[in-house]
């Protein structure tokens, strides 16, 4: 008997330390997690106080009151414009049956964005495919989420899909400095973007027009230049990156059209200017009337002999959709007959601008044409077409634009400052 209360005691005062371990082991515990999360708030403390001292610091350093203020006017103006109902040109109404879904390439171009308004304000819906190499979007922004009106970044050397009924096909650099920049470019544009087109055209049944150029006639040994003309090219100069590939572009047009029955149309565009030619595109337009502007000479290539016929751009524009919408197929010239030296248009438009402007003669250029000045017959004949605005009024309009793209870049060169 005994012997059980001794094991009786044994066993009690086990259980006794087994509890007094286990409540000390808690109090351990609980000791080191309230000082863990005082050690942490201590540290969140001392790192917010940090993170707020170099935030004063920034404030100081980089003055971000400043910069808030010189974005007021910014928020101000979006606010405006928020409020405001957006204004587009005047869109006339077509109904379904005559409304034409209408894709236009290289239509932010200086020639692009002029026919994509005539063809917006005539009703239709147009697509304008550009990739921006030479086409800027301020030339069509003012269409920018009209109904009628859509936008693709794309280049089209890659395909593209869409369903259209007609192809004003106008994408390639058009000026010898942005042709020659990049002559590999300007080749696979013409060539492997001319197929991409025509492949288009070929699966939605749609008609294309190529905008070609004079240029396919080369240094031309036949004067004025007939369509039947075949040109007189040099396959490996400077140019012909831009030449040929124009003149394989018209080749790709007849074999699509005679194998796969695409209706195509060719324009050969000569000498065009007006308001959003890029000021710094080398064309002799744009050359003259900056130089003329910013006081310096004007600088005409070899003798000055050389002659050009020049056009306003709403000509061409109305040229070109009438030469989509005719039944003609073939070639066609769309240029102003009159012709003019180079020095003669020079000695114009210093006249025009006013002051006293230099005439400096510098090195001709390697395989520049020396006459240019297109028959066009074949444009009065089927498309009833032929210029409409006298030469100095289309030089007044370009001049004035040029003076307002001069004036908007000085002032923002001084806002720089």
């Amino acid at each position: 008997m005994a012997y059980g209360i001794d094991a009786f005691s044994f066993l009690n005062r086990k259980f006794k330390v087994f509890i007094l371990l286990i409540f000390g082991t808690i109090l351990v515990v609980s000791w080191a997690t309230v000082n863990r999360n005082r050690s942490v708030v201590a540290n969140e403390a001392r790192i917010s106080q940090r993170v707020l001292e170099d935030m004063k610091e920034n404030l100081q350093k980089y003055n971000i009151e400043t910069f808030d203020e010189k974005l007021k006017p910014l928020e101000l103006r979006i606010a405006n414009l928020e409020n405001k109902e957006r204004k587009y040109p005047p869109v006339k109404y077509l109904s379904e049956k005559d409304r034409k879904r209408i894709l236009v390439t290289g239509g932010a171009g200086f020639v692009g964005s002029h026919l994509v308004d005539a063809l917006l304000m005539a009703g239709h819906e147009v697509t304008v495919v550009d990739n921006f190499f030479t086409g800027r979007k301020r030339n069509i922004e003012h269409w920018i989420g009209h109904e009628n009106f859509e936008l693709l970044n794309h280049d089209i050397v890659e395909p593209v899909l869409l369903e259209v009924d007609q192809i004003y096909h106008l994408a390639s650099p058009a000026s010898p400095p942005n042709y020659m920049y990049n002559p590999i470019k300007t080749i696979k544009t013409n060539t492997l973007g001319t197929l991409n087109m025509l492949g288009l055209a070929k699966r939605v049944h749609a008609r294309l027009l190529l905008a070609s150029t004079s240029e396919v006639y080369g240094d031309p040994e036949e004067h004025p230049q007939r369509e039947e003309y075949w040109g007189h090219v040099n396959p490996i100069g400077p140019r012909a990156c831009y030449d040929e590939g124009k003149r394989v572009a018209e080749t790709m047009c007849y074999a699509y059209a005679k194998q796969d029955h695409v209706e195509v149309r060719v324009a050969r565009i000569f000498n065009t200017f007006g308001p959003r030619m890029h000021m710094n595109d080398g064309r002799v337009v744009s050359n003259f009337i900056m130089q003329a502007l910013e006081g310096k000479p004007l600088t005409v290539y070899g003798s000055g002999k050389q002659t050009r016929s020049f056009q306003y751009i709403s000509d061409l524009v109305n040229g070109l959709i009438l030469l989509m919408n005719s039944d003609f197929s073939q070639p066609v010239n769309i240029g102003n007959p009159v012709e003019y030296t180079i020095m003669e248009f020079a000695e114009m438009i210093s006249a025009t601008v006013g002051g006293k402007t230099m005439i400096s003669n510098v090195a001709k250029m390697e395989d520049d044409p020396q006459r240019r000045k297109p028959d066009i017959s074949r444009a009065r004949k089927y498309l009833g077409w032929e210029p409409k605005v006298p030469l100095l009024v289309g030089l007044n309009r370009t001049i004035a634009y040029f003076k307002k793209e001069l004036d908007k870049s000085k002032k923002s060169k001084l806002i720089d400052l």
